[in-house]
């Protein structure tokens, strides 16, 4: 289809076309657009899957769409170009693009068998399968995992309810855990999998259905003097009515009973009330301190084992104390960072333009997003966002924002088809030029989350679009101020005093934590360095007996047929063994770290033709 569309003074051509029921998976789609995006005349491109918040996205990037029949099993091309011949020779070149094999192998990945009870039998004491495929493909391969006895990370996200219940129930039948679906984080005997972070072992322990609240928790242990023994995901339906917490209550149980973790966290959004009440009483009978920290939630009085934390980082620093692990620090102690922090607002406030008033965050991760909500929704409004909690109001993220806007980019809706924007900054750095270029942004709001399976280089991904952002405000005559928060360690890959520096010298406000980042992005919206915002720590007080508290002991899970009745406890024995279901960036990583590693050569079933795997399904 064609258009001709303006760019300052320039005539631009845009071109696309759609492939009928095309599969591929997200890293192949990010590596054909930057592929095209290289090309000569192409100023840019977009390679997605047909979702309707796909080609919406692609529209609101100038691309636009004229075939209105693209389904989501189909693949769409759109190029802008600055002459019909590049455009056409953009178009032509994808299917070469596409049919390209990966230039290096790693030696012992030769032969890649097809399916996990395969690679199971091939790799020795494997334990863990890492599934990252397509949802619509995801529960058939983690069921596959755990009829061949392995324990599921489900990294996968858009898996229907039903599904994840009915994994979960199989899998409590024999004794293994189903962390997920959409759990993008785990930290198991020492090993980083899917999004996570180099952190020293320690005798914090954490149970999260966030990826994100799992790392902001796990980062601020570490960079406090603590460590980490082991962090189990669950996936962030796990609290939910429907799922009943069945990964959290076991996971509490193996971490009650394994001998290097003293303290645990608990971290979720706010749960299901009857599923808490389940969950609070399983963790109070733990027989070790239980850090609460429910993002969103009421805090509750502590007693009984339980400690409520206020934020994430409270969490974090409750644990680490409650371990013995930190000194305290006068500076974290209460609100004493307040101040800095009101400074630097003052500051800022004085720079902006009468129009500027509006706060516009744009977040990788999901709990990090709620949290920000969660701290300003009573404070800045309306305040409109993808993750409601108390008095935000909902809106789905796709077009404009309106007045404050907190989105979540790494939401279900956005990375159908398109790779999560911890991986891939292009959806995140659009949408900053999106509202850098809106007269009413004073302030704009973000995480950089570093660590393994991430963006090789996160800020220095954004900060272009940073500098470019806050140049252009200021060319229109407004000052744009840009915070930011880095949930890292400087053991990551990445270096989180290098990713700071790099935001730095892009000239964004860098905060130690995202509840800081969030009280000042906060103040200078509402142009008031005194802004009332809910507490930030909790007033547990820390007992040298703490430890010693507990409640009745918490029924141990029931199911495995008369084996062994503790066979989840063989998982936290040592670094896992893993067989890798999908993207290679996190067996690349496992490698990385010395861990055992096999890949499958998994391709969707049917090709991915949905009728014929429903029928696939029927006969057996």
């Amino acid at each position: 289809m064609a258009r001709d569309v303006r760019a300052g003074s320039h005539l631009m051509v845009v071109r696309s076309a759609v492939k009928r029921s095309a599969y591929y998976d997200s890293v192949t789609l990010m590596q054909a657009q930057q592929a095209l995006r290289a090309l000569p005349g192409v100023e840019e491109a977009g390679v997605v899957m047909g979702t309707e918040a796909n080609v919406a996205l692609l529209r609101q990037a100038g691309l636009v769409i004229e075939d209105a029949s693209a389904k989501a099993d189909d693949l769409i091309v759109a190029v802008r170009a600055d002459t019909e011949a590049h455009a056409r020779g953009a178009l032509d070149a994808l299917d070469g693009i596409l049919s390209r094999r990966p230039a290096a192998t790693p030696p012992d990945a030769a032969y890649r068998p097809r399916t996990v009870a395969a690679a199971a039998r091939m790799l020795s004491g494997a334990n863990v399968a890492l599934v990252s495929v397509p949802g619509r493909f995801a529960a058939a391969a983690a069921r596959e995992a755990l009829r061949a006895g392995l324990h599921v990370m489900l990294f996968s996200d858009n898996v229907p309810l039903d599904e994840e219940i009915r994994l979960k129930r199989d899998a409590a039948r024999g004794g293994r855990l189903v962390m997920g679906p959409d759990c993008g984080t785990a930290l198991i005997g020492g090993a980083a999998l899917g999004f996570a972070n180099r952190v020293r072992r320690g005798p914090v322990g954490i149970v999260s259905a966030s990826g994100t609240g799992l790392q902001e928790v796990a980062t601020i242990t570490h960079r406090r003097g603590g460590g980490v023994s082991h962090a189990l995901g669950t996936g962030g339906r796990d609290l939910a009515a429907a799922v009943g917490a069945a990964t959290t209550r076991r996971a509490l149980v193996v971490l009650g009973r394994d001998p290097a973790t003293a303290v645990i966290v608990l971290v979720s959004k706010p749960p299901d009330p009857e599923v808490a009440d389940r969950v609070l009483e399983d963790a109070a009978g733990i027989g070790k301190p239980v850090v609460v920290a429910f993002v969103g939630a009421s805090p509750q009085s502590s007693a009984g084992g339980l400690y409520w934390a206020a934020t994430l980082e409270d969490a974090a620093m409750l644990a680490a104390r409650l371990a013995g692990g930190a000194p305290r620090d006068p500076n974290d102690e209460g609100a004493a960072w307040r101040p800095a922090v009101e400074r630097r607002a003052a500051a800022e406030i004085d720079r902006l333009a009468p129009s500027q008033q509006y706060l516009r965050g744009l977040y990788s991760g999901g709990t990090l997003c709620a949290e920000c909500v969660a701290v300003l929704q009573g404070a800045l409004r309306p305040l409109f966002t993808n993750a409601p909690v108390g008095a935000a109001r909902h809106i789905d993220g796709v077009g404009p924002s309106r007045a404050h806007t907190v989105l979540d980019l790494g939401d279900d809706l956005f990375t159908v088809g398109r790779l999560h924007p911890m991986l891939d900054p292009t959806l995140r750095a659009q949408r900053i030029a999106q509202e850098a270029a809106d007269p009413e942004t004073a302030v704009i709001l973000l995480d950089v989350v570093l660590g393994e399976g991430v963006h090789a280089d996160p800020a220095g991904a954004l900060a272009p679009a940073i500098a470019a952002a806050r140049a252009g405000a200021a060319g229109a005559g407004r000052h744009l101020a840009v915070v930011a928060s880095v949930c890292g360690t400087d053991e990551d890959p990445q270096s989180r005093v290098e990713q700071v520096r790099r935001l730095a010298a892009a000239g964004v406000l860098v905060e130690d934590s995202n509840v800081r980042a969030v009280a000042l992005a906060g103040m200078i919206a509402g142009r008031d360095p005194a802004l009332p915002l809910p507490p930030l720590r909790s007033d547990a007080a820390v007992r040298d007996d703490a430890d010693g508290e507990s409640g009745p002991a918490v029924a141990e899970p029931h199911g495995t047929d008369g084996r062994d009745p503790h066979p989840e406890d063989a998982l936290l024995a040592g670094p896992p063994r893993v067989v890798n279901v999908g993207l290679e960036i996190f067996a690349k990583s496992l490698r990385a770290q010395g861990v055992a590693v096999l890949e499958l050569d998994w391709r969707p079933p049917a090709g991915g033709d949905r009728d014929m795997i429903a029928l696939l399904e029927r006969l057996e």
